[in-house]
This record gives structure tokens, C-alpha cells and sequence, in this order.
């Protein structure tokens, strides 16, 4: 049996799998462990699976990981994103869709907090929706911003989902989420950009705040501010020293689990409940993570192993005489087709041993196509009639929001979205500047 022949069982069996639903990890594990075992014999299928769990063992920045997520749920459990939102009510709500601009707001400092796009669905839908659909605000147009919103978790730094392509790549941790700072903040600006003018041109979809909820004291908006900045103290006592080469990493992680905590406890909110259950999720994603890299580093292996990048790229460049351009947009398209059954890290693990060895050998920058794989992820876990936040969505929504609801609600977002990718696709410069301002510069 040829190599070629071989790599497509593989992938198909892998498929084949996932789709009787199978965990990611366990799937991908399998066919990598039982292929090699065909392969190489006892003693190459054994010794990839240590080989591999030596590998994440030995990968330090992985110690990021657990502290962000702890970092994330601390300030979740803890209730300080209730005090987000109630900043966001009130400093905004005089204005047209000031709540719905507001939430992207939250959805943003959340992402900072988290780095995971569920955390930013699950506080979206049990604060904010309630608090919009009560106020008037259209059920369509609220229900899009908080599955927009919710996606930059995956963009914005600390990212998970990049520390997991970074692991895979073998790229720099930090350079991904600084090359994701840009580009996050831009996609939040034009989602805002996007209510102004929807609710300008129609009022009726975000109404203004009543006068009565608006007229609080100066000391409480005061107040509210400052529960606001909060976060965002905690994300600049973190980055801040890492950004300026001060401390590496792996101390900034550290640093910013510490301060969340710290500032728990000093806002009294750190009880034996808060605190069990951050360590738990924590342990829970951790782990979670921790498998389906295991997984993705014996499956590639396998990959590498049979040549299967070098044929794809004969079959791309040499029978077919697509242009790298033309390659690149094809992976982008299939992302989106995967992103109607699966989740960002299955997406990853699936395609990184074929994608991102590829990109590497047409010449495109591995940091810049780490962002453009994010953004793309985004817009399939939005795009109907399988994606992953619509069914989030609804299982988080009141009953009155309907599933067809939830599908028109996304499609003026996805289309955002696919002009941000455009946007980073045709100037680079988008995603690529900060890291290189901050890691060139002597």
C-alpha cells in the first residue's frame, strides 16, 4: 500500500470517527497510535505516543495555559463581570444601541480575562441578553452581538486557541497573541461600527436608555468605573512587563492569576465555592487541552513521517497549478465547511499536520496565518446550518428566540467578519506589526 493511500485512510478513518461522535483527543490518538503500530511495528507505535507526551511535557510556555484559564474563571465566578456589564449600562446606555455597544465592550474585556469564546457566549447570554430584550432591543440584532462578540475570546490575548496553534506550529506564544491584538480590537470596532449605524438609520432596534435608569449618582457611575477598569488593570499588570521584555511569558501568566485572585479577595467575593470551582474548570480545560495536543503532536508525526505534506503540495502546485494565493484561500474555505460539525481545537489538530507545514513550504508567515485561521474559525462557528455558536446560542437563549431567530441574526456579523479576514488577508501589516514593534525593536 502506498504512503499517499495510507495518509487518506488515516484521514478518513479519523473523519469517520469524529462524525459517530468520538472525542477529538481519543480519536485522533487512535488512528495516529494503531497507524504507526502498522507502520514502524510494537516498538515505533509505542514510542510515538511517549515521544509525543515527552514533547508537551518539555513545552514550558504551556504553563500559560492553566494560569489564564484559573485567571479567567476567578474573575468570572467572582462575579466582577456583572459590575462590567453594570458599567456598560450605565455609561452607555444613552445612546442609540448604547447597551448592544456596550456588550461587545464586555465581550471584549471577557476575551482579555479568558482568552475562550464560550465563557464570552455564557456571560453574553445569562447578563446581557435578559438586560437587552428587557430594554426593547431587537431579538435579532442582540442575539448576533453576542455570538460576535463571544468569538473575539479565540482573537483577543490571552487566547487559548493560539497557544494551542503556537504548541502545534512551533511558533512563539507571544508573538501570536500580540499579532492578534490588532486585529481583535479592529473586528470589535467594526462590529460596533456596524450597531451605530443600524440603530441609527432605525432607531426601533436599539432604543435609548430611560432617562430614570440613567440618573444615578456621580459617586456610583464613579463607582461603576472603577469596577470596569478593574480588568483591565489586571490584563496591564500582566502584559505590560512582558510586552516591555521585563518578565517572560510564563511570570506574566503568573502575575495575572495572582492579581485576579488578589483582587478577589479584596473585593471579598473569594469564598470556598469561588475558589473550588476555579480550580475544577481549570483542571477540567487543562487536561482537555493537554489531550488533544498530545493527540495533534502523534498524529503529525505520523504525517511527517509518510510525506503526506510534500504530496499535497505536488497534488496543489504541480497537477491541479493553483497559485500559493489560490492554495491558501481553498484551506480557508475548508476551515469554514469543517466549522459546520466541529469545534476551533478539532478543526486544528485535524488540519494543522497538513496546513501549516504547507503554508510554511509556499512562503507565507506562519504568525500571520496563525491570526487568519483564528478569524476563519470565528466565521464558521457562525455559519449556518451547523455552526457551533447557533447552537450555543440556543441552548443558552429564552424560548422566544427561535432557532431561525439565531440564523438571521448572524449573517450582517459573518459578513463583517469575512471583510476583517479580507482586510488582514490583502495587509498583513494588520496582524504582523505589533509583534515585530515589539520584538525587533532593540
Amino acid at each position: 500500500m502506498s504512503y499517499d493511500l495510507i495518509a487518506t485512510l488515516m484521514f478518513a478513518t479519523m473523519m469517520l470517527m469524529l462524525l459517530t461522535g468520538q472525542r477529538v483527543f481519543g480519536a485522533i490518538g487512535f488512528v495516529a497510535v494503531i497507524a504507526a503500530l502498522f507502520l514502524w511495528g510494537d516498538r515505533g507505535g509505542y514510542d510515538l505516543g511517549f515521544s509525543a507526551a515527552m514533547k508537551l511535557m518539555k513545552w514550558y510556555p504551556l504553563l500559560t495555559l492553566p494560569m489564564f484559564i484559573f485567571m479567567g474563571y476567578v474573575l468570572s465566578e467572582s462575579k466582577i463581570a456583572d459590575d462590567l456589564y453594570r458599567m456598560f449600562h450605565v455609561w452607555m446606555g444613552g445612546l442609540r444601541g448604547g447597551l448592544a455597544i456596550g456588550t461587545i465592550g464586555l465581550m471584549v474585556l471577557i476575551s482579555a480575562m479568558n482568552g475562550l469564546s464560550v465563557a464570552g457566549m455564557a456571560i453574553g447570554s445569562t447578563i446581557a441578553l435578559p438586560e437587552l430584550l428587557k430594554r426593547g432591543y431587537d431579538k435579532r440584532m442582540v442575539t448576533g452581538v453576542i455570538q460576535a462578540g463571544s468569538s473575539l475570546g479565540i482573537l483577543v490575548p490571552p487566547s487559548v486557541v493560539l497557544v494551542l496553534y503556537a504548541m502545534i506550529a512551533r511558533q512563539p506564544v507571544g508573538q501570536l497573541w500580540l499579532a492578534g491584538v490588532v486585529p481583535g480590537l479592529m473586528m470589535a470596532a467594526m462590529f460596533i461600527a456596524y450597531i451605530v449605524i443600524r440603530c441609527w438609520a432605525n432607531p426601533v432596534l436599539g432604543p435609548v436608555l430611560a432617562a430614570e435608569e440613567r440618573t444615578i449618582p456621580r459617586a456610583e457611575k464613579l463607582r461603576l468605573l472603577r469596577a470596569g477598569i478593574l480588568p483591565l488593570a489586571i490584563f496591564g499588570a500582566m502584559m505590560v512587563p512582558f510586552v516591555n521584555g521585563w518578565t517572560s511569558l510564563v511570570e506574566s501568566s503568573a502575575i495575572g492569576a495572582l492579581a485576579a485572585f488578589v483582587a478577589a479577595v479584596l473585593k471579598g467575593r473569594m469564598t470556598r465555592e469561588v475558589f473550588e470551582n476555579s480550580v475544577r474548570n481549570t483542571l477540567g480545560i487543562t487536561c482537555m487541552f493537554m489531550w488533544i495536543i498530545l493527540a495533534a503532536l502523534a498524529f503529525g508525526a505520523v504525517f511527517d513521517g509518510l510525506g503526506a505534506v510534500k504530496a499535497i503540495e505536488g497534488l496543489f502546485t504541480e497537477r491541479l497549478n493553483l497559485s500559493p494565493w489560490m492554495i491558501l484561500i481553498l484551506m480557508q474555505l475548508s476551515f469554514i465547511l469543517m466549522g459546520t460539525f466541529l469545534d476551533d481545537t478539532a478543526m486544528l489538530v485535524i488540519v494543522a499536520p497538513l496546513y501549516v507545514p504547507l503554508v510554511g513550504e509556499l512562503g507565507f508567515d506562519l504568525i500571520w496565518y496563525g491570526i487568519l485561521y483564528t478569524i476563519t474559525t470565528q466565521i464558521a462557528y457562525m455559519t449556518p446550518p451547523f455552526g457551533y455558536n447557533l447552537f450555543l446560542m440556543r441552548a443558552m437563549a429564552p424560548p422566544e428566540i427561535s432557532l431561525r431567530d439565531i440564523y438571521a441574526s448572524i449573517t450582517p456579523f459573518v459578513a463583517v467578519m469575512v471583510l476583517a479576514l479580507v482586510l488582514v488577508m490583502v495587509f498583513p501589516g494588520i496582524a504582523t506589526w505589533l509583534p515585530e514593534y515589539v520584538y525587533d525593536k532593540p
